[in-house]
């Protein structure tokens, strides 16, 4: 996430927005793909410095939808090159894809 979010996406006004957003959804699926199960709710309309202490923008739920991690990634791609092994997680961090474990 970028530093002027970071405490944005910490506060008690975000999290109970994230998840009354989530309750009030009648599918748990990817609003984009409808094939994988959401993951991170994402803001259409990005935060930016000049944004982010906009209600309207930063917590209605018409500027919110939920994705599956692929779906995220792919928006994020848009704006910037995400090298391979890597994803974004639920607060927007860019973080290392974990492998699964092998089984012997």
């Amino acid at each position: 996430m970028k530093e002027y979010a970071e405490k944005f996406y910490k506060s008690q006004a975000w999290i109970n927005c994230r998840n009354a957003f989530i309750k009030s959804l009648t599918s748990k699926l990817c609003n984009r793909c409808h094939n994988n199960p959401g993951k991170i709710v994402h803001h259409k309309k990005h935060i930016t410095e000049e944004n982010i202490d906009n209600p309207m923008v930063t917590l209605n739920f018409n500027n919110l939808e939920y994705l599956c991690q692929e779906c995220h990634n792919q928006e994020h791609m848009k704006e910037q090159s995400v090298r391979s092994g890597l994803e974004f997680d639920e607060e927007g961090n860019l973080i290392e894809i974990k492998s699964p474990p092998l089984n012997n």
